[in-house]
């Protein structure tokens, strides 16, 4: 009887200090209402859009009245060949970048921050920054504009100088080099800035301690800049994991064209050639729902290696 006068007792003080600290501070929680109403709206809501992966979906009907099917959609989709071609390509694409690009951005942001010269340094990051606001559009134009086989500048350059002109957007070798250095070209400045935030957040007192005992720059880079954001890369690696079946339509869907088809077609040009094109809406949210799965256990898992390796995940 005493327990159980001691539990509800210790119920009561909580819900006291909770009223008390809502009281307090309620013009911050009156600021959470309009960024919850927004992820409610938004996020969760169209949750409820998943259910037409398992429909006939009736554009007419809408998702209430249209049929169920079950997994049909879900057989219909692992039964095309087109659907595998697209898969490999996405995962292969997304692992060429990770191991291609999420280097780059490491490595640009330990050049920058043993920069000494200021000037040079804002001047080299807004060079850096400058493509990560271009659309895919307009680098599109610009690798059209010096990749094009025959009017192409740089095949211009090389047949000026008698050599043969290089098929970097019609040969899917050439074409799949091309696509990983545009990406890197485009995104890696502005991964340095995550990177840059890290290595500030490092005492200054052990690169001075370390150069008082002898170590050259490359041996403070090594033992004290990398450790200091090896937590930084281990979140941003597992985060990439998790969007290994996750591409962005744009940047395959600009630089690919019919020549390289083999190697360009991803999943979501695939959902935008089969299932948005033709309409056909439960096919598309199907495989958007199997991308979020897998991805969803790519991110668990790499979370539950890092943190068996001793390593700080993301929870």
């Amino acid at each position: 009887m005493s327990n159980l006068k001691s539990l509800n007792s210790r119920k009561t003080v909580g819900t006291r200090n909770i009223m008390f600290e809502i009281k307090r501070d309620w013009m911050l929680y009156m600021l959470l209402i309009l960024p919850m109403a927004f992820f409610l709206v938004f996020k969760y809501v169209p949750m409820y859009g998943v259910t037409i992966a398992f429909k006939d979906f009736n554009l007419f009907q809408g998702i209430l009245k249209s049929p169920w099917v079950g997994w049909d959609v879900f057989k219909e989709v692992f039964s095309m060949p087109e659907f595998y071609r697209a898969l490999r390509n996405t995962a292969m694409l997304n692992l060429l970048d990770l191991i291609v690009g999420f280097p780059a951005p490491i490595i640009l942001a330990i050049l920058l921050n043993e920069i000494r010269m200021n000037w040079f340094k804002r001047t080299a990051q807004t060079i850096l920054y400058l493509p990560y606001f271009l659309s895919w559009i307009i680098i599109g134009g610009i690798v059209t504009q010096l990749l094009a086989p025959q009017s192409g500048l740089v095949n211009i350059f090389f047949k000026s100088l008698g050599m043969l002109p290089v098929p970097f957007l019609t040969e899917k070798w050439h074409w799949l080099l091309t696509y990983c250095l545009v990406g890197v070209w485009q995104s890696s400045g502005w991964g340095t800035i995550i990177y840059l935030a890290a290595i500030t957040s490092i005492n200054h007192e052990l690169y001075d301690a370390a150069e008082v005992d002898g170590a050259g720059r490359l041996r403070r880079i090594w033992h004290i800049t990398l450790p200091g954001i090896k937590n930084t890369i281990i979140i941003l690696l597992i985060l990439n994991l998790g969007r290994i079946l996750t591409l962005t339509f744009d940047r395959p869907y600009i630089i690919g064209n019919s020549y390289v088809i083999e190697f360009s077609d991803v999943l979501s040009t695939f959902v935008y050639r089969v299932g948005l094109q033709s309409m056909r809406y439960s096919l598309a949210t199907a495989v958007g729902l199997f991308q979020s799965a897998v991805g969803m256990i790519f991110l668990l898992v790499t979370n539950f290696i890092a943190n068996k390796c001793g390593e700080e995940g993301i929870w």
